[in-house]
């Protein structure tokens, strides 16, 4: 690595030469219960999706006399009894703990056009395998846009929704993002405990590609069989992790794990790594080489939602709801939380959406995981789980995970190289939280203090399958 701590890395197509020095690739210079109601999944502009939603009077605008909560209402940690109903145990847990929401109106999201067009194109072909559990002929879109509550595979469809969503089809590289450690509690002053900065979190996907070349699927897929590639590296911060990171592979075989390793700078040492850690921190799992010791509490099935392996795990669908979430977030970068020891973003803005709410469980032999279960509380527009609640061994509630989007054609306002024909979908921000201890992770997505003000740059072919080796993780961190 460079004396100047930024990374070393190459020029890749769609990004220009006159820029500076950014790990990875040269980047462009600083300029209550659950009602089951759904019978097809609502899509705003998908054809028929829409037609048949309208016309069973399901679109997803929340009725005001269920609603316990106003647009221009503050919440806080003295009237969250008002939003116990409106959001899961852990979310409510953080409310409790400090964590304030700005109440506005809800928003609709809408998917970006050729997104929509794939799945309008390849849709009617996709079907579940005999198992009930695998993806089969899946090219490009929405997996399953129709769904029925009747149907005993819908929880695995809406799964596999979440596998294929429109946030991220192609590539993505979101360039210097942070995550700190703290405990949380109400009016807790703000004291970062561990801190993990890193220069690149990117992926690339075989299958579904909308977007960039190649189309729809990359060749390499009937190779490989890898649905997709992903990379976070190098760690910058703390001292001792500097220049670590790790490198993981998704099969399309139900029965293959992932593929993970890690590089250790101090051993200078490539070390593969079990995938059963993926359910681990960071860096207590020694995917950073760091031996253990860490309080960060994100670990990478988590990452971007629930990122584990669809057939790990036996799904159940609990229904459907409105439900408050942050799909239109304000700020970018995200705000530190005054009011709960900086243990998630806020105060931010928080609407009623429907939501898909999915329980995952460890199928036995198949996986081994400290959770004895995951509900996940998916948004039917942006198909993105905003938050999700763990429950240890014993039955209790363990981890909460909240992701906070925005919707916008830029990710950030003086954008002037990420900038969309369309507005697509940002994660800003996310928080872990283990509830039985209070230790949080805030995690910035782009950091407070990043020098690279584009930040995000999905589906512009910023990152090939080049950036996901094990040598260009090393050389990054040398």
């Amino acid at each position: 690595m460079p004396r100047d701590g930024s990374p070393r890395g190459r020029l890749v197509r769609g990004l220009p030469e006159n820029s500076s020095p950014v790990r990875g690739f040269p980047v462009p210079r600083r300029e209550g219960g659950w009602a089951m109601q759904t019978a097809t999944s609502r899509r705003p502009g998908f054809g028929l999706a829409a037609i048949i939603g309208a016309a069973l009077g399901l679109v997803t605008a929340a009725p005001a006399a269920n609603a316990q909560v106003k647009p221009g209402e503050m919440i806080s940690a003295a009237n969250a009894y008002k939003v116990k109903n409106l959001v899961s145990p852990g979310v409510y847990y953080k409310v409790r703990q400090g964590m304030s929401m700005r109440i506005v109106k809800s928003g609709p999201i809408d998917w970006p056009p050729p997104y929509r067009d794939a799945t309008e194109k390849y849709s009617s072909q996709v079907r579940l395998s005999p198992d009930g559990r695998t993806v089969e002929n899946y090219v490009a879109g929405q997996p399953f846009p129709f769904l029925d509550p009747n149907d005993p595979n819908i929880a695995t469809k809406i799964i596999w929704n979440n596998v294929f969503r429109p946030i991220t089809t192609d590539d993505y590289d979101l360039r210097y993002y942070s995550c700190d450690a703290e405990r949380e509690g109400l009016n807790r002053p703000y004291r970062v405990l561990d801190q993990i900065d890193v220069g690149h979190y990117a992926g690339y996907n075989e299958v579904g590609r909308v977007e960039v070349d190649p189309m729809p699927i990359d060749p390499d897929f009937r190779v490989t069989h890898r649905y997709w590639l992903f990379a976070l590296y190098p760690i910058m911060a703390p001292a001792e992790l500097r220049g670590a990171g790790f490198i993981r592979y998704r099969y399309a075989n139900p029965r293959r794990p992932d593929d993970v390793w890690s590089w250790n700078p101090g051993a200078r040492r490539v070390r593969r790594l079990n995938d059963s850690m993926m359910t681990d921190a960071v860096t207590g799992s020694g995917l950073a080489g760091s031996g253990g010791g860490n309080i960060v509490t994100f670990d990478p099935d988590h990452y971007s939602g629930f990122n584990a392996k669809v057939e790990d795990y036996n799904y159940r669908y609990l229904g459907d709801k409105q439900m408050l979430g942050c799909v239109h977030a304000i700020h970018s970068p995200e705000v530190t939380c005054p009011t709960d020891g900086g243990a998630s973003a806020c105060p931010e803005n928080w609407e009623i959406r429907h939501l898909y709410i999915v329980e995952a469980t460890p199928r036995p032999g198949w996986i081994r995981s400290l959770q004895s279960k995951t509900i996940l509380y998916i948004d039917s527009e942006a198909w993105f789980p905003l938050y999700e609640d763990a429950y240890d061994r014993q039955g209790q509630l363990w981890q909460n995970h909240i992701y906070w989007l925005t919707y916008r054609d830029r990710p950030v306002p003086d954008a002037r190289i990420a900038i969309y024909p369309f507005k697509r979908e940002f994660v800003i921000g996310a928080a872990a939280t283990d509830v039985q201890t209070g230790m949080a992770t805030m995690c910035y997505l782009p950091s407070r203090n990043s020098p690279e003000r584009e930040c995000w740059y999905i589906n512009m072919g910023a990152v090939d399958k080049d950036f996901f080796t094990t040598n260009a993780m090393r050389m990054a961190g040398l």
